[in-house]
């Protein structure tokens, strides 16, 4: 029985518990080594839309710097773009300046910062944690959409529609034209109402609220509340698809882009540093145009000349190559309702399945039971400010660009659902499906409040973020070693172990770190060392009546439920936090989580660890404690 007791009180560690530790230290200090490093400015050549880089981009950016005097401090093609390092800003605005201009709208050249983490860390995918808006400088947009805007636009779209049902069913009508917030349809007499009710409560049987002047002979028409809620809804997402789409073209990392309400959007953008650019892209808009391709005139003479043949005009693909296209316009973008990219199962090639609405889809049943054989092209037209400085002023362009991103042959009629083919690759499918469905802002939006966090104002908070937890850091260590002499110094040490675990885990996690997330850091450094606090008492109170082992061992045995307790509730507090808070509230429930479930590990595994080494099973007489 004795023999059993001292085996239970020896404080030894099995090998692997020693072994799992030096393990998660190493790891741990491997993960959390990028962050500091720092950033290298940047800039980020992605090809445009449509467009695919070769060996021969590469020499041209290589031989274009070369004449500019620049000497990069390294140059890189990863994920489909080349990514440039320098040595300095002034030679990164340089650069960005010249790439721009000799490759044109080939290309998109952006402004970044670029993590200088060493290649070796790189390739074990150690990288450093992103930093916010509030850390890293950049924009915050905070976007209105026009919503009385998309309402319109969602009861003109069943204009052509009613028409045509008056039609078939051969209602006499004098017009139907939007007032306000419903459509009014006027009639000859209240006979031609009465059909006209019925003819619409038949074809629209769920969508709107029919109302009968007969002083007036007309009929007013309301979309369902509920219709008006789904237009609403659909306006706001669809917006947010396409600008998620157009901040593609920045190269930003971690962008902020969420609803704020029932129609408003925030855009922030961390590390952008060419905010104009930034402007540029988010108040674009965009639309689509489908049109027959002109097969008998010859484009490369028009180009020539300057003059396309009646009834045509002349376009341009991505990459220059010109086409001759109709003048009249099949259907626009406004007619498609969706697109998806996939694979053609019988000739494996990749392939868009778009879907139009009732109107687009009789255009397209018309225009192409005509003219199978010949081929159709999509047009993607963009509307854009292009920013020019002369000297001290600021001129401000309106530029308009039409690229023909398709042209395919019409296999057969159809009419609301089709299949374009022909792509060189899934990724241009996926690219036209995204155009198609996302080309075009689904309501207008006008940006309402605008905030640029400079670098230096970005520092500044990081150096007092970095300074609170400097502080709050020092001033538990001494404390510690005041207060718990050894046994301090022990806890101090699992303390910094665990801030390192804390930047090590957001960093693998690639977490954006914000100033309340750095406030979560800063709580967690105080809250380490509550269960040491919890520890050690216990182990004070034990040793008035045990020898130095068994008060070692009841000290870590019966104040593990208290500390328990006390973390799991503060972890399931910063749960619901995470669950229903908005973005600067997750980041601090996000680093505050991170921390409690790494200090458990370092004040209890870690500091045991340590008190085993030096205490365990030895003919220790007094402790410091």
């Amino acid at each position: 029985m004795f023999e059993s007791r001292q085996k239970v009180i020896s404080n030894q560690y099995p090998a692997w518990k020693y072994l799992l530790l030096l393990v998660v230290i190493v790891l741990g200090l491997i993960y959390a080594a990028p962050n500091l490093f720092g950033d290298d400015p940047a800039v980020q050549v992605s090809p445009a839309k449509s467009v695919q880089f070769d060996a021969s981009t590469e020499k041209t950016i290589e031989s274009t710097l070369a004449k500019a005097d620049l000497d990069p401090k390294s140059l890189k093609y990863q994920n489909g773009q080349f990514l440039i390092r320098f040595h300095n800003a002034d030679d990164q605005l340089k650069a960005k300046s010249v790439l721009k201009d000799v490759l044109g709208r080939q290309a998109v050249v952006a402004l970044n910062l670029a993590p200088a983490t060493p290649e070796f860390l790189r390739a074990m995918g150690a990288q450093p944690m992103y930093l916010g808006l509030d850390l890293r400088g950049g924009v915050h947009f905070l976007m209105d959409v026009d919503m009385e805007a998309a309402i319109e636009k969602n009861y003109n779209r069943y204009v052509d529609e009613i028409k045509a049902t008056f039609r078939k069913e051969r209602i006499r009508y004098l017009g139907v034209e939007y007032q306000q917030d419903h459509l009014m349809a006027k009639f000859r007499d209240a006979a031609s109402v009465e059909a006209a009710d019925k003819a619409l409560q038949e074809a629209y049987p769920a969508q709107f609220n029919l109302i009968q002047k007969p002083d007036e002979h007309a009929l007013e028409i309301r979309l369902l509340p509920k219709t008006l809620e789904e237009a609403r809804t659909y306006a706001l997402k669809q917006n947010i698809t396409t600008l998620r789409n157009r901040i593609n073209e920045l190269g930003v990392a971690e962008p902020v882009i969420q609803q704020q309400g029932d129609r408003r959007i925030v855009v922030q953008l961390p590390g952008v540093q060419d905010t104009a650019k930034a402007k540029e892209i988010l108040g674009a808009t965009a639309t689509l145009e489908f049109r027959l391709v002109e097969e008998k005139g010859d484009a490369a003479r028009a180009e020539k000349t300057g003059y396309a043949p009646n009834g045509s005009r002349l376009y341009h693909f991505r990459n220059g190559r010109p086409i001759l296209l109709k003048r009249s316009v099949i259907v626009t973008g406004d007619n498609v309702i969706n697109a998806q990219s996939g694979i053609d199962p019988e000739s494996g090639s990749p392939e868009v399945t778009v879907t139009l609405d009732g109107v687009g889809g009789r255009k397209m049943l018309a225009t192409t039971k005509e003219n199978i054989g010949n081929r159709m092209a999509v047009v993607f037209i963009e509307n854009r400010i292009d920013t020019i400085e002369k000297g001290d002023e600021t001129i401000k362009k309106r530029v308009t660009t039409k690229d023909v991103i398709n042209a395919a042959v019409i296999r057969g009629q159809f009419a609301n659902r089709f299949q374009i083919t022909g792509l060189d690759s899934p990724q241009e499918a996926q690219d036209l499906a995204l155009l198609l469905r996302a080309g075009a802002l689904a309501a207008p939006m006008e940006i309402v409040e605008e905030r640029t966090v400079g670098p230096s104002l970005g520092q500044d908070n990081i150096d007092q973020g970095m300074m609170s937890v400097v502080v709050g850091f020092l001033l538990v260590l001494v404390v510690m070693v005041w207060r718990y002499k050894v046994f301090g110094m022990i806890a101090n040490v699992a303390l910094t172990l665990n801030l390192v675990l804390i930047v090590a885990v957001l960093s693998l996690l690639q977490a954006t770190l914000t100033l309340p997330g750095i406030a979560g850091i800063v709580l967690t450094v105080g809250m380490a060392v509550d269960a040491n606090v919890l520890i050690f008492e216990r182990i004070r109170e034990e040793l008035r009546n045990s020898s130095v082992q068994s008060a070692i061992h009841a000290g870590y045995e019966k104040a593990f439920v208290t500390i328990a307790d006390a973390n799991i509730t503060t972890l399931l507090a910063a749960v619901v936090l995470f669950s229903f808070g908005t973005g600067p509230i997750k980041g601090f429930a996000i680093t505050l989580s991170i921390g409690i479930i790494t200090s458990m590990f370092t004040a209890i595994l870690g500091t045991r660890a340590l008190v085993n080494a030096l205490y365990g099973n030895k003919p220790v007489e007094k402790l410091s404690v």
